[in-house]
């Protein structure tokens, strides 16, 4: 399994929000570049695999997962966008004050190549067909540069949700 990292996340209240990948972003692996276009994740989420949030890529670190409805997912014009609700464990605990503190590296995901999913030009790897295993809030250094990790608190209270922040990306009920 592959492990590249994304660009954005949020802390909103129990949530986190953002980011997992982007498209059309060039980015430099070991020695070749890659790029992700648009709707390489759309069969993964038509599908309703059960794709896990994790913290670090840590199997034992479950913060969510789409099976329970507790981790969201959707592409939309900018990336596969995510919210996910933060679990009351010491990891979950973790991670959200890390995240309000803006001291996590960012966003990852884990994934396979999909049948047709990749097409190479010498040194370049576009990614097609992306069958994801699991999304990630990665603790340091995230494989992707340009990534961030944002905290926003706003008052529980109030009864906001996260959402990304991209105009185009709108949660569905």
């Amino acid at each position: 399994m592959e492990r590249r990292a994304g660009i954005e996340l949020r802390a909103v209240g129990r949530k986190l929000a953002g980011y997992a990948a982007v498209f059309g972003q060039d980015t430099r692996i070991a020695d070749f570049t890659e790029i992700i276009l648009p709707g390489a994740f759309s069969d993964s989420i038509r599908q309703g695999r059960d794709i896990l949030a994790l913290a670090d890529h840590n199997q034992r670190a479950v913060l969510a997962r789409t099976k329970s409805g507790t981790l969201r997912l959707a592409e939309d014009t900018r990336g596969l966008a995510f919210e996910l609700d933060v679990p009351n464990t010491s990891i979950g605990r973790d991670m959200l004050e890390l995240a309000e503190r803006n001291d996590l590296g960012g966003m990852s995901f884990g994934f396979t190549i999909g049948k047709d999913g990749e097409r190479w030009q010498g040194d370049r790897r576009e990614l097609r067909n992306i069958i994801l295993h699991e999304i990630s809030v990665v603790s340091a250094h995230p494989a992707y540069d340009g990534t961030t990790v944002m905290a926003r608190h706003r008052p529980a209270a109030l009864g906001i949700v996260a959402v990304a922040r991209h105009p185009s990306f709108r949660w569905r009920a």
